[in-house]
């Protein structure tokens, strides 16, 4: 890489740190295509076919990188007994190991935000009560974050990660080493650990009680992601960006969740609010990049205050913010999201779902 920029972010009115941008002929790139997925894979016949999704991303020559949005396995599926002595019988401390080895095929650099099936979910009796929950984050982090600033995949990539680029006046928020800010071009991109069960306030069960540590999580959690996600535009604003794309888990607008005995989304109210505001300061193109919900949407959730989604949150209305469900779980077919990014258009995003498995629940040919 030559010619390096330099964007000096202030993460605080104390604090600036200085942030390795990218190349010149990087910079002038205006047109990009990500593949992404997430809620995969779901089930042993998604695993086991998993060169089926692999080869089709593989296959395109546009993709230059490749985006999972969290769950690497399904909520009725056990989590890997993670620092658990003797290991709780149930559980499966092969099935993350695996997944690994399979986001290590692909050509293109790999960014992976965590969900909650694969920690905060853990203790519930549908996922075999096979983990605790902040043991099973800590061994996600081990093992898909072990490299912090760098990608999975076969293309190494650098990111800026929390745990490097935290605001010294908030030194916990070292241990966030998932959460990643890059740019690519004129678009600046972040991922944040924020999952699903109403970004993990649903009481933890089966003998994994312990409401102290559980709700310093939540609040600690939070707090950063809401800092980091600040980071990313100032970033953007500061390197005159065109575009910001955000992955994270959740489906912080899922209609099942605010229907009488869903899990609710009071907890992600003011992550919400947050981005909207930061939205509209930035005053250009916005996509959020979701799975949780499992089934393809695209939409605008904050456009109108008085929708049924704009109530949920209660945000000023936000024109420039785009969000997509992506396709996942074993809904037939099971396909990836082929994103296109172009910066010279009036229409930034845009987008094609690609088919690689028929039926995940019972023959992918």
């Amino acid at each position: 890489m030559k010619g390096l920029l330099t964007a000096t972010v202030a993460f605080a009115t104390t604090t600036a740190i200085s942030y390795a941008a990218i190349a010149d002929d990087l910079s002038r790139m205006d047109k990009m295509t990500i593949a992404v997925f997430g809620d995969w894979p779901y089930n042993q016949n998604l695993l086991t076919n998993a060169p089926l999704l692999i080869n089709s991303v593989n296959a395109d020559p546009d993709v230059r990188l490749v985006i999972h949005v969290g769950d690497i396995h399904s909520g009725s599926q056990p989590c890997t007994s993670a620092d658990i002595l003797p290991p709780i019988s149930t559980a499966d401390p092969n099935w993350s190991r695996q997944v690994y080895f399979q986001f290590q095929q692909f050509k293109k650099p790999v960014v992976y935000t965590p969900g909650d099936n694969e920690w905060t979910d853990c203790h519930k009796t549908k996922e075999f009560k096979a983990g605790a929950p902040l043991k099973e984050l800590a061994a996600v982090r081990q093992l898909f974050f072990a490299r912090p600033g760098k990608t999975l995949g076969l293309e190494d990539k650098d990111v800026f990660s929390q745990s490097r680029y935290f605001d010294e006046e908030f030194p916990g928020d070292e241990q966030f080493v998932e959460n990643v800010i890059w740019q690519d071009g004129k678009v600046v991109f972040a991922t944040l650990n924020l999952p699903g069960s109403n970004n993990d306030t649903l009481a933890w069960t089966n003998g994994f009680e312990d409401p102290a540590a559980h709700a310093q999580e939540v609040a600690n959690r939070t707090a950063a992601d809401i800092r980091w996600l600040k980071t990313a535009f100032r970033l953007a604003k500061s390197n005159q960006a065109k575009a910001v794309v955000l992955a994270v888990q959740a489906d912080m607008w899922d209609p099942a969740a605010v229907a009488p005995g869903g899990d609710g989304l009071s907890a992600y109210t003011p992550l919400v609010q947050e981005l909207a505001n930061q939205c509209l300061q930035f005053g250009r193109p916005v996509l959020l990049l979701n799975g949780d919900s499992h089934l393809f949407e695209a939409d605008h959730p904050l456009a109108n205050p008085s929708s049924p989604q704009g109530l949920i949150h209660r945000t000023l209305p936000v024109p420039n913010l785009t969000r997509i469900i992506v396709q996942g779980s074993t809904n037939a077919p099971a396909e990836w999201l082929r994103l296109t990014i172009d910066t010279t258009k009036a229409n930034v995003f845009s987008w094609a779902n690609i088919p690689y498995c028929k039926d995940p629940l019972a023959s992918c040919q």
